[in-house]
């Protein structure tokens, strides 16, 4: 199993930002660099959905979230960050990351975010 450390999250309002972090401490670059790691959500009485991912080659959003969200990868940080702009009340959910390596997935604990309209 590997160790996912989340950070970031929390309570805004509508229109704000937050910064969701994920790293994968104790990996090397050169099996990072092979890794898919992103952010699933889900909200109370909904399905997990995909938000954001990002590959060595791609990267890959939810359609609701394009232009507002940025995903990007710190291979020398072993670290995917989320950058969530413009959100909504939508937007709120407990925010998963999750890391896909060697075609094991992996599910960090989960972190809330909570917009307020």
């Amino acid at each position: 199993q590997v160790r996912l450390v989340e950070s970031g999250g929390g309570l805004v309002q509508a229109g704000g930002s937050l910064r969701l972090t994920c790293g994968a401490p104790g990996t090397i670059t050169s099996t990072f660099r092979g890794d898919t790691m992103g952010w699933y959500r889900q909200a109370p009485g909904k399905q997990r959905e995909l938000v954001a991912m990002a590959s060595r080659e791609s990267i890959e959003y939810a359609d609701s979230v394009k232009g507002r969200f940025t995903i990007s990868r710190d291979v020398n940080k072993k670290m995917v960050i989320l950058q969530m702009n413009s959100l909504r009340p939508e937007d709120s959910a407990v925010y998963y990351c999750n890391l896909v390596r060697y075609g094991q997935t992996h599910w960090g604990q989960g972190t809330q975010v909570t917009v307020s309209s």
